[in-house]
């Protein structure tokens, strides 16, 4: 059984990043007294019956997305199994009227795996952009993605990091090869010889991963990505969150107990590192309470083209989703080769927050755009 009062910490920052305002989740997370499967004021209780008031309403996509919440952390019983699957349903419902929003499933050796897709086209096939969130993100709350990819002149697929949602694929350390497997699914719809990847946190180690073996990667853009030290220091992991441990012996499926003889083999060292011949934009926190620092400075001394914007927050940089977004539009502007006005203008967005941090942060804390 989880720790309510951890999950509540960091639903916080899942809720935001599906677009539900704080006042909406605190006044859900008020009501929430366990994590007992099925009782009334259980987490997956409670936020499905807002999910399904919304539902009533007419609002399958905000439904979809506090059917998510319901389902978080992970699938560990019949309540978080129900949420999930009403979850998928709703964005079906929401996907029905998206002209262009397609499902596109793939598989690989280990198993099937569900995506949805947008922009595809064998007449006018533009670069690929594949979106993965992390161990505790569904697919379904990339509709936003889905909707925007076509401002920054590219195809977009949205998937699962394996194990998650309708990942079918095991979480492996060569779980990576699900990602090119994306690429072959999607075939000539797409310039998939420039292929970027949008991949958060453990989804950006596996995107580091895959672009030092599938050329067809051009790029990666990632947040909070644990890279080396993170898999090797036992020491630092005793302090991670347990939500997080808990997720990854549920992914690997391996006992918590066994967890610091298996994730070492899941490290990306120097001999990996330097196979990463495309460019990384990365954004780390500064006080980030799961990755170590150590990780962002394996990756400063191994990669050949790196930028890294620096925040002064904890995982994810929730308190900075608005300049963690334009750096990361910007960044895959670049990357794809283009921008023109748009990239100018998300630089002049960028200048007036990166002016206004400056101004407003404590002179004891150093924080470095870079």
């Amino acid at each position: 059984m989880n720790d309510v009062e951890e999950l509540k910490t960091f639903a916080a920052v899942h809720a935001r990043t599906q677009r539900i305002t704080p006042r909406r989740c605190a006044e859900i997370l008020r009501r929430v007294r366990s994590d007992k499967d099925g009782a009334p004021d259980s987490w997956t209780r409670v936020w499905c019956e807002a999910a399904e008031e919304l539902e009533r309403r007419g609002h399958p996509l905000d439904a979809g997305r506090h059917y998510a919440m319901a389902r978080f952390p992970f699938v560990d019983g019949p309540a978080r199994e129900h949420a999930h699957r009403r979850c998928v349903e709703m964005f079906e419902v929401w996907r029905g009227g998206q002209p262009g929003v397609e499902r596109l499933d793939a598989a690989d050796a280990d198993g099937r795996f569900g995506c949805y897709a947008a922009g595809l086209s064998s007449e006018d096939p533009q670069p690929l952009l594949i979106v993965m969130g992390g161990i505790v993100s569904v697919k379904e709350q990339w509709a936003p993605t889905l909707r925007q990819a076509a401002r920054l002149g590219m195809a977009c697929v949205v998937t699962e990091m394996p194990g998650v949602g309708e990942n079918g694929v095991p979480y492996t350390p060569h779980a990576h090869t699900m990602l090119s497997r994306v690429i072959d699914a999607v075939g000539a719809r797409a310039d998939t010889g420039r292929t970027y990847a949008l991949a958060l946190s453990f989804g950006g180690h596996l995107a580091l991963r895959g672009a030092a073996a599938d050329p067809r990667l051009r790029g990666v853009v990632t947040t909070g990505a644990p890279v080396g030290p993170f898999f090797t220091d036992a020491a630092w992991r005793r302090a991670v969150p347990r939500v997080t441990m808990d997720t990854l012996a549920h992914l690997t499926g391996t006992a918590r107990r066994d967890l610091d003889d298996v994730l070492p083999r899941y490290a990306l060292g120097p001999a990996d590192l330097v196979r990463v011949r495309v460019p990384v934009r990365y954004v780390a926190s500064l006080r980030d309470e799961i990755v170590p620092r150590a990780d962002v400075a394996l990756l400063r001394a191994h990669l050949s083209d790196l930028k890294v914007l620096e925040l002064d927050d904890v995982h994810a940089s929730p308190g900075h989703l608005a300049e963690s977004s334009l750096w990361t539009a910007r960044s895959l502007l670049e990357l794809r080769g283009g921008g023109g006005a748009q990239a100018a203008l998300l630089g002049g967005l960028l200048a007036a927050f990166r002016t206004r941090r400056r101004l407003t942060a404590p002179r004891d804390r150093a924080v470095r755009p870079v």
